[in-house]
């Protein structure tokens, strides 16, 4: 039986919050599931994460394969990074350092992009109040 991680979609209509859940490849995607590991809600700004790091460390360990969603969900966990950290054979400790600095690096790329965003709207303001000339304006 080939195991997936996949999302589960749940909520209204127009209102998706999904499980993260490790499914039979064959079952549908709304279907029968064999454990939910997770809840991603997309609509909340940022979107909302809440994971069983433990449960979804062991699938990932038995094989199950993450769709490519899941896949960038876990990633921005940092998960996916702990499991091939794992499978290089390194210790908790290790782990541990090496997690730190990714936590770093990822804070900083994020302060750097608030910072770029921030700039360009700042920029767009400033050209908006810009008062531009019209052809006749600058013809004699």
């Amino acid at each position: 039986m080939a195991v997936k991680l996949r999302l589960r979609r749940m909520g209204k209509k127009k209102q998706p919050v999904y499980k993260l859940v490790a499914a039979d490849s064959r079952s549908p995607r709304d279907g029968k599931f064999i454990e939910a590991i997770g809840l991603y809600n997309p609509k909340t700004d940022p979107a909302t994460v809440d994971i069983k790091e433990e449960r979804a460390m062991y699938w990932l360990g038995v094989g199950a394969q993450p769709t490519d969603t899941v896949k960038n969900i876990l990633s921005h966990q940092g998960i996916i990074l702990k499991h091939e950290l794992m499978k290089q054979g390194l210790n908790e400790e290790q782990i541990a350092v090496k997690l730190e600095e990714w936590n770093k690096l990822k804070e900083a790329n994020l302060a750097a992009a608030s910072h770029k965003k921030a700039e360009k709207a700042k920029a767009k303001k400033v050209a908006a109040e810009k008062p531009e000339k019209s052809d006749s304006e600058g013809e004699v």
